[in-house]
């Protein structure tokens, strides 16, 4: 069975009887507090909004000690209906965006949810590179896990107290300033094994490939337009996909494509297209984007295949530098 394992030679950073998590740890003195706040936050959105509105809803963040964490979201997705929207944030690889922000625009049961929390627990409850969750609309009940491992729920005023008796029995109380890892200076850091004599063991990019197709997951972000986190606009960019090629009578292939672009859509359709020139049986073939990340020159000159820009040229939409099956 495919799942994930922890690196074991990694230490846990303890203060007292808090325990951070591996993937994420303070690097100055402080003093970490378990607890949540809690605020009320009207309803927003709606019609004349770009987005569905939101209830009036109390708003919980919650602080944990690492070891609490999963037992705790445990019982808060009880609180969800059959079926979810899941949601997984990872630190990625984009130059210009420093979180990856994956939805599903579908709902999916329950139990699909809980199959993957449950076989990568490891990962997402350690790493300090991702964060995860799901939402339901009927009732409104909103569930994260950051990539500090802080726990926010959004919940209708009508849940508020079953929450609170659920944290009391956690030992968790109110308070205005809990203390996670967040609190301070840190760092975070990936905390899988890897290795090559045990190929059911996945790797990051491995797992969020799984969990985009169980968890029906697609990158939230608009793709005919090409911003920073900033919103400022950054024209024609290097992008490098990873395509995932399926047949009916054969395994995955996968192929990188390294191509100019000026926004995600075109940036895959291009790498659609130059697979397609890759494979000889392309009219039997499925192909799958499953990584769109741009690069800068920094990451231009560190590419394997030492791809250089002409100098003085200006990038032209549409050309494609590099186009391979990976091995």
């Amino acid at each position: 069975m495919v799942t994930c394992q922890i690196d074991p030679a990694l230490e846990r950073k303890t203060l007292g009887d808090f325990r951070f998590p591996l993937g994420v740890y303070p690097v100055e003195e402080m003093k970490p507090k378990a607890g949540y706040t809690l605020h009320f936050e009207p309803a927003d959105g709606g019609e004349e909004e770009d987005w569905e509105e939101w209830p009036d809803r109390y708003i919980f963040d919650i602080v944990a000690s690492a070891e609490r964490v999963p037992s705790l979201v445990t019982v808060l997705v009880s609180m969800l209906p059959g079926r979810v929207f899941p949601i997984l944030d990872v630190m990625g690889h984009d130059a210009f965006r420093e979180i990856d922000p994956f939805v599903a625009y579908e709902p999916v049961g329950i139990e699909h949810f809980m199959e993957e929390l449950h076989r990568f627990k490891d990962f997402l409850f350690e790493d300090g590179m991702c964060g995860f969750g799901a939402m339901a609309e009927e009732p409104f009940f909103y569930l994260f896990v950051d990539e500090h491992k802080i726990v926010t729920v959004r919940a209708e005023p009508e849940m508020k107290e079953r929450i609170e008796r659920i944290l009391a029995a956690f030992g968790l109380e109110a308070m205005e300033e809990p203390a996670g890892a967040d609190a301070s200076a840190h760092e975070h850091r990936g905390v899988l094994r890897i290795t090559d004599d045990a190929p059911n063991l996945l790797s990051m990019e491995e797992i969020i490939e799984r969990l985009r197709d169980q968890w029906g997951l697609s990158l939230n972000v608009d793709p005919e337009s090409n911003t920073d986190d900033d919103g400022r606009e950054l024209g024609t960019t290097l992008w490098r996909c990873v395509l995932r090629r399926v047949t009916d009578d054969s395994p995955s292939r996968y192929a990188e494509v390294v191509l100019y672009a000026d926004c995600l859509r075109q940036a895959e359709d291009i790498a659609l297209s130059a697979v397609d020139e890759l494979d000889e049986q392309a009219d039997l073939a499925d192909s799958t984007v499953i990584e769109a990340d741009r690069l800068d020159d920094e990451q231009l000159k560190a590419y394997p295949g030492k791809l250089r820009r002409t100098k003085g040229s200006k990038p032209e939409a549409g050309f494609v530098l590099a186009k391979r099956w990976i091995p």
